[in-house]
């Protein structure tokens, strides 16, 4: 969801490494505490826990040198250091969240009888590292889990109850908002943790949302569940949910000085801003640039179709498995466009995500800044 753009980094005066540092550091804390499989656990958008908590912190940050890696050509390179606090809450987000992904395939009944049981076992073996990790950086995680296990039974029950949206958002909101807030627990900055609190319930809002959105289509047509069509919710009534979190969650974040630290706006606030454009336009929806307008009165059409992902075939848990360990494990993803295990869609490579990607396409971010996704402009005093 979170793809930081070069062309902003050079506009803050950072170095666009930074993501990259802290997506090697999750994932060499993933492998050196948990084993080499947790590495495909690793959760790009948890890197902005690390993100924080390293903003909030005083002094210089914890870097270590890394061995040689395929995403860095294999070269060696200061990242993130493993035992970090950041870093730490990081993996715990991954590993309990990567549970739960394996644990949802498994009740499904994604692939034969035989897959099951190991993978059970692999979930239920990174839910209880996530479980022993937390307890290191003090992080209550039985709320977390609580909600994990109430949005399944939610969206059970959405099959012939009455459920709303925001009943259905409300389990990602929770253990965003919790993770968000334990940010400023771990940098001893209690006067933030309020404030995260509300930016992390507008940011797993964002994240359960957009990914209902981009799913849409691909959901109807398999007749799978999707938050949006279980509730009678319009793709252009969701866009108007995203903007509002988005306003809300920068609103949040501005009681806080880390509105105003480069990479919290690079890693974070800017690419939700160019997120939430984007799928603005794959429902049709007129963009308006945040310079010259108030986002909230634009008016929206809407259309039948999303205009996102098309439909593909999710792989059956062998195959999961052996795209898991050939693709992942071996760092495979790194440096190549590949399937995903989860969905069978095909994914970029990790070093296209440490890039611009598509969010300055068609525009000249340092010159042109009204034509630009949002990458690098928004909250400009242009």
């Amino acid at each position: 969801m979170l793809r930081p753009c070069a062309h902003g980094a050079q506009k803050y005066g950072i170095d666009a490494g930074q993501w990259r540092a802290h997506m090697c550091g999750l994932c060499l804390g993933l492998r050196d505490g948990h084993g080499q499989v947790a590495r495909s656990a690793t959760n790009t958008d948890a890197i902005v826990l690390s993100v924080l908590t390293e903003a909030q912190r005083s002094g210089p940050a914890a870097r270590t040198v890394a061995g040689p890696c395929a995403l860095r050509g294999m070269r060696r390179a200061e990242v993130a250091s493993a035992d970090s606090p950041g870093v730490r809450l990081a993996a715990t987000a991954s590993l309990l969240l990567g549970a739960a992904k394996i644990r949802d395939h498994v009740e499904d009944r994604d692939g034969s009888v035989l897959t099951r049981r190991p993978m059970t076992r692999i979930s239920d073996r990174w839910a209880a590292s996530a479980t022993a990790q937390a307890a290191l950086i003090g992080l209550d995680i039985d709320p977390l889990v609580t909600a994990i296990a109430q949005q399944t039974e939610l969206e059970h029950r959405a099959g012939y109850d009455a459920v709303s949206l925001d009943e259905l958002t409300g389990p990602t909101q929770t253990c965003a908002s919790e993770l968000f807030a334990h940010t400023a627990i771990l940098a001893d900055r209690p006067e933030n943790v309020s404030a995260l609190r509300e930016a992390g319930r507008h940011f797993g809002r964002i994240a359960h949302l957009a990914d209902a959105v981009e799913d849409f289509d691909t959901d109807r047509a398999r007749g799978r569940f999707n938050p949006l069509d279980a509730t009678g919710t319009t793709v252009t009534q969701a866009y108007d949910l995203l903007r509002e979190s988005d306003a809300e969650l920068r609103r949040a974040m501005a009681g806080t000085d880390l509105a105003r630290t480069p990479t919290v706006r690079w890693i974070l606030l800017d690419p939700l801003y160019a997120l939430v454009r984007r799928l603005g336009r794959g429902i049709g929806a007129p963009l308006v640039h945040a310079c010259s307008a108030n986002r909230d009165h634009a008016e929206h059409a809407h259309f039948p179709g999303t205009g996102h992902r098309p439909p593909t075939r999710r792989p059956d848990i062998g195959s999961a498995i052996a795209i898991a360990l050939g693709v992942y494990c071996t760092g495979w993803a790194c440096c190549s466009d590949h399937t995903s295990p989860c969905t069978g869609e095909r994914k970029d490579a990790w070093i296209k995500n440490c890039d611009c990607g598509d969010c300055c396409e068609g525009c000249d971010c340092c010159s042109n800044c009204c034509e630009c996704d949002g990458c690098c402009c928004d909250g400009c005093d242009c």
